[in-house]
């Protein structure tokens, strides 16, 4: 629940965002700058990630791992979604319908996604230890920012 809650705050905020400044939006942030900013912040997940000590997040009391997960998982989509297409896409149908059925649409959306994303998150995390899936998330963090890197040169 933390981790569902925090996404789905962060993308209603994200949504409200772009909803808000509509189409004039994706001009203010050039393709280029968001690519960079994306690209150096998965990187940097990616190096945390492979950073994390085996079994750190196994010894969590659930009070501490409930705020954490939650505080985490807001932060985390707030930075890396932030003018990312979604937002994009949203802010320029703000322009040409109705906003609140705009916002309301992509956030259920999203919404839905993250909900998703969390059960079969539980699935995978009873069958991989902690410390391998956050060798494989950094792992795959890195590739994404360097994916991100390449897009900005072709």
């Amino acid at each position: 629940m933390p981790v569902l809650s925090g996404a789905i705050i962060a993308f209603a905020l994200l949504n409200i965002i772009a909803v808000a400044f509509g189409a004039a939006f994706a001009r203010w942030l050039p393709e280029e700058v968001v690519m960079l900013i994306v690209a150096t912040l998965f990187i940097a997940f990616g190096v945390h990630f492979l950073r994390q000590p085996a079994g750190e997040d196994d010894t969590l009391s659930v009070e501490k791992s409930t705020r954490s997960l939650f505080f985490s998982t807001l932060l985390l989509i707030m930075v890396a979604e932030f003018g990312d297409k979604t937002q994009l896409a949203v802010a320029g149908l703000s322009s040409m319908s109705d906003p609140l059925a705009v916002w309301l649409g992509a956030t259920l959306a999203l919404a839905l996604t993250s909900a998703l994303g969390v059960v079969a998150g539980r699935t995978v995390m009873q069958h991989i230890s902690t410390a391998l899936l956050h060798r494989i998330s950094g792992g795959l963090f890195i590739l994404l920012g360097l994916l991100a890197c390449l897009r900005l040169f072709y």
